[in-house]
């Protein structure tokens, strides 16, 4: 994740960045849904064949902790539809790791919601455009009232939350409704999600380049807007950090002395981190450097955590520096920013994990 807004902040005010130290865990407990999405990567529906049970999941958390896993993403699927979500949620937070929920929201309700306040630091709610066009992404009628209900309801139980949107051809000429809603709805963070063509995204056409370049230039105004007035509005991209290169050209440009303090924090942060520090387990126990990825590092049922975690010749050439990467990327000046975008979507576009990233629009 391009965390702009905090790179932003601390480039221009001169502040000392620190490397984040953990591994974030995103652990998709579940790959049921009661909608469906045309850009879910999961293919999730309203089987539950294979989930990971509870016994299960609590032998792997003492296991993650080994391996300084120190922030857990609760999703799915919907993981609002297990039934022990809570008590999932519980052994998390009683083992000492961060935890946030990702949700579409529409299960959360006033008999839930404390509860959903204990249990998690932050809660991310997906609104992928206006009334009509999310509803028609997420395929179900009123999605959008009842997530935006859901968002109101974890705004007055006092749960830090955010929006949640990913930036496809569908919903592009949303993205500045979702900026005004997110203002106006008062959230802390407005997180754009590009897309990866795994699952049911892969039915779905991108954005053309010049106009994909256009829309990322326009989010990283809009940070820059909030910086500027003081609104406390964090914007947070992910899965093309391609975006990098453009928010330090944009800060060359107009913060030319204080450029070099974010390239070195973009330095730093290293682009693109599966397998570096970020991993997925999916609902059956599969370990993958991100949730996009088609092919599995190993089982959690078959072997532990940390055995998959250190092990794997995929792994080894993920964590190289600078990755080993084909085409443009090979030979890309900017390969210590964005560490070859998401090689997921390369995979899915060409077969090949490391050849160059199609949705790199630099």
């Amino acid at each position: 994740m391009l965390r702009i807004s905090e790179y932003l902040r601390v480039a221009l005010k001169g502040e000392t960045y620190r490397v984040f130290g953990g591994v974030i865990l995103i652990w998709n407990i579940t790959n049921r849904c009661n909608l469906h999405c045309k850009h879910c990567y999961s293919s999730a529906n309203l089987r539950s064949e294979e989930e990971l049970r509870l016994e299960e999941i609590k032998k792997v958390i003492p296991q993650l902790l080994e391996e300084n896993i120190r922030f857990v993403v609760v999703s799915g699927g919907e993981p609002l539809l297990r039934e022990d979500l809570w008590d999932i949620a519980d052994c998390l937070k009683e083992a000492g790791l961060k935890t946030y929920l990702s949700t579409n929201g529409l299960l959360i309700n006033k008999d839930n919601v404390k509860r959903i306040s204990q249990l998690f630091d932050y809660v991310g709610i997906s609104i992928d455009g206006t009334p009509e066009v999310h509803d028609s992404f997420r395929g179900r009628k009123h999605a959008f009232e009842d997530s935006l209900n859901a968002i109101n309801l974890c705004l007055r139980e006092g749960i830090k939350v955010g929006l949640r949107y990913t930036l496809t051809l569908k919903t592009l000429g949303s993205l500045p409704f979702v900026f005004d809603l997110a203002e106006e709805l008062g959230v802390s963070k407005i997180y754009i999600s590009h897309l990866v063509y795994a699952g049911r995204a892969s039915r779905l056409k991108d954005v053309e380049k010049e106009t994909y370049r256009e829309a990322v230039d326009y989010i990283i105004e809009k940070a820059l807007h909030y910086y500027e007035t003081g609104i406390n509005l964090d914007v947070v991209t992910g899965n093309n950090e391609a975006d990098a290169v453009l928010f330090y050209k944009k800060i060359r440009d107009r913060y030319p002395k204080k450029a070099n303090n974010l390239l070195n924090i973009l330095r730093m942060w290293g682009g693109n981190q599966a397998g570096v520090r970020l991993v997925n387990i999916d609902h059956k126990g599969n370990v993958k450097p991100d949730p996009f990825f088609l092919h599995s590092l190993g089982n959690v049922r078959e072997k532990p955590f940390g055995k998959i975690w250190k092990g794997n010749g995929l792994l080894q050439r993920l964590r190289e520096k600078p990755r080993r990467l084909k085409g443009k990327c090979s030979s890309c000046a900017y390969i210590g920013i964005c560490n070859g975008n998401s090689r997921a979507r390369a995979f899915f576009a060409t077969g090949d994990y490391f050849e160059e990233d199609p949705a790199c629009y630099i």
